[in-house]
Order: C-alpha cells, then structure tokens, then sequence
C-alpha cells in the first residue's frame, strides 16, 4: 500500500497501529526504492532551484 503511494498516516489507521512510525518500522524495509525515489526528488527540487541563491 505504501509503494503504491498510500499515505503511512492512512495505512497506520487502517493495521491500527498507534503512530505511523511503528507502521513504518515493521513495512519500511519492504520498501527499498524509496530511497532512491525520494533522491530523485530532492534531486529534481534542487536541480530547478540549482542556479539561485537560498
């Protein structure tokens, strides 16, 4: 469900978990392109961002 892009807040309520950061300490590992798609991301925002001044 979190791969297919299901918020872990969502997911969390429906396995009822009390936080969803228990959610993702059991699933998270289920999940190892996440990484790479949240650099792409950040990647992307930057790259857009890349000639200006913060």
């Amino acid at each position: 469900m979190l791969e297919a892009g299901e918020s872990v807040v969502t997911l969390a309520r429906w396995l009822g978990h009390s936080s969803p950061a228990i959610t993702l300490g059991y699933y998270a590992h289920f999940m190892p392109e996440a990484v790479s798609k949240g650099r792409g991301t950040i990647d992307g925002l930057l790259g857009e961002r890349g000639g200006s001044a913060c």
